[in-house]
């Protein structure tokens, strides 16, 4: 009998290895056959440590030490399969299709599910095919931006040099977004060789996977996963056995919010202090040391695998407008049920938040959304029939970003959440621009006064978010205005009531 147990990050925080400990314990005593298999998060956190049993997968959760007993004898009271499970059953799974069902360091588990299907097709196309397979997809960054994967990928293989690099964006570090974590804990090949087809695509033969220090699980396994792909041929001078050449490695950053920026990431990489580079020149086509440089998040390349094994069309498919293909929604915050939802591209935010979610932890109403990480805008209830796209959210001045949604209930201060947003750009900022560097340090003193009863400050800081947001370098200093004055539009009783309250 095999039993599958969590060994992601979350998973862990909440018992998952002192119940697979218990498991083989209790099982020897029993004198039953059990083999444990370790694997990634299904996603559904509020069920952690979700333990699965059998080949279908019949899944109990949360389990506890003192469950164990129960569970091995039949008599623990399931959930039925974990596919069947409605949080999960209405997910389209691509990119995620894998995680929490594979043993994350078993290449031939891996290949068993279909990877490197797309790495084999890749090798027998030129890099313009490959390249034109994913622009044809519509895949576009998954880490916040939107750009379309393509049209980097091609700027980089039409670039001349003796030297071309691919740079993976891990680190993860908006508030409530924990999916290219899961991804490279639950499925590091797939990243690995969503690398190796881009290298073959734009013509780059080294890799560079920037993670940040906080992840020291996601961190051990890809440098396991990494050793592995290459001594099974998968990285190296061959790429399985072709003419083609693609070796990678994992850096681990200092921890910096601003590095998830490119050129702050790019300079980091190199060894430099992680600030914003002015563009251009662009990373395309100057980028790490200089050379022509792919840089994409976790998300993006590890979703190439599926592109490239079920064609840009089936990709394609999925979604509405400019959106195509799925994104991994994780949900946060105040929720009943937190977790990471895959979906195509469409899903209203009122749906997601009110079904999927299940509304908020404490039972509370919601108050507002808040999407796209710290710098995102905070959504009412008015606009919860937005749909999940990039530029459905940016016409109601949102912005998907990492696809973070963190939730909060009808107790939450507004004006202390968008001061929050200021205060956090005060000391994430590397200091490169004035907007940044000094408005987000005024903006917290701004909000303070208009928190005292100043009502003349809120023309200042609508004032000092219009030249944060048009004169900052990067996106730290010009999203910061999205939460603060989503939360002044909004929600301006919570604005009035601290007035009201100081005098």
């Amino acid at each position: 009998m095999k039993i599958y147990v969590p060994l992601d990050s979350a998973a862990k925080a909440l018992g998952a290895d002192a119940v697979a400990d218990a498991i083989v314990e209790q099982a020897a005593k029993r004198g039953l056959d059990v083999e444990m298999v370790r694997t990634g998060t299904r996603g559904m956190i509020w069920l952690e440590p979700l333990v699965e049993v059998g080949e279908d997968r019949q899944a109990f959760g949360p389990v506890t030490v003192a469950d164990v007993p129960a569970l091995l004898d039949g008599k623990l009271k399931g959930h039925g399969k974990v596919t069947d499970i409605p949080f999960f059953a209405k997910q389209t799974r691509l990119t995620f299709a894998r995680c929490g069902v594979i043993d994350p360091l078993d290449l031939d588990d891996y290949r068993a599910h279909g990877g490197l299907v797309g790495l084999q097709r890749a090798i027998g196309m030129t890099g313009a095919d490959i390249v034109a397979e994913v622009t044809d997809s519509g895949l576009r960054g998954r880490g916040g931006a939107g750009f379309p994967t393509g049209i980097k990928w091609n700027t980089v293989a039409g670039a001349q040099a003796d030297q071309k690099y691919i740079v993976c964006n891990a680190d993860e570090g908006d508030s409530g977004t924990f999916a290219d974590r899961m991804i490279m804990e639950g499925d590091p090949f797939t990243l690995i060789e969503g690398m190796a087809i881009a290298g073959i695509a734009v013509g780059a033969t080294k890799g560079y996977v920037y993670l940040r220090s906080e992840y020291p699980d996601a961190i051990n396994i890809m440098q396991q996963a990494v050793v592995i792909a290459r001594e099974s041929g998968v990285l190296g001078a061959a790429v399985l056995g072709s003419d083609y050449a693609f070796d990678m490695e994992i850096r681990v950053g200092a921890g910096a919010y601003v590095c998830g920026e490119e050129t702050s990431l790019l300079n980091s990489l190199e060894g430099k202090r992680g600030v914003v580079r002015a563009k251009p020149p662009l990373p395309a086509l100057e980028g790490f040391l200089g050379k022509p440089t792919v840089v994409n998040n976790v998300i993006s390349l590890a979703t190439v695998p599926v592109i490239m094994e079920k064609g840009a069309q089936h990709y394609q498919d999925f979604g509405l407008g400019r959106s195509r293909g799925t994104i991994p929604i994780q949900i946060a915050g105040n929720v009943a049920q937190g977790g990471l939802f895959e979906a195509a591209f469409g899903m209203p935010l009122g749906e997601l938040v009110d079904d999927i979610a299940g509304g908020t932890a404490t039972g509370r109403p919601v108050k507002a959304v808040q999407v796209g990480g710290p710098l995102g805008a905070y959504f009412p209830r008015e606009k919860f029939d937005t749909p999940f796209g990039y530029e459905e959210f940016d016409g109601q001045g949102g912005l998907i970003g990492h696809a973070g949604v963190v939730v909060f209930d009808d107790s939450a201060d507004m004006l202390g959440m968008a001061r929050f947003a200021m205060e956090f750009c005060a000391v994430e900022s590397c200091g490169k621009c004035t907007p940044c560097r000094i408005g987000a340090v005024r903006g917290v003193e701004t909000i303070d006064r208009i928190g005292r009863g100043d009502t003349a400050a809120v023309e200042i800081l609508t004032d000092l978010c219009d030249t944060m947001r048009d004169g900052s370098l990067c996106a730290l200093g010009g999203f910061t205005p999205f939460p603060v004055m989503s939360a002044l539009r909004h929600f301006p009783d919570d604005f009035a009531t601290k007035k009201e309250a100081a005098e």
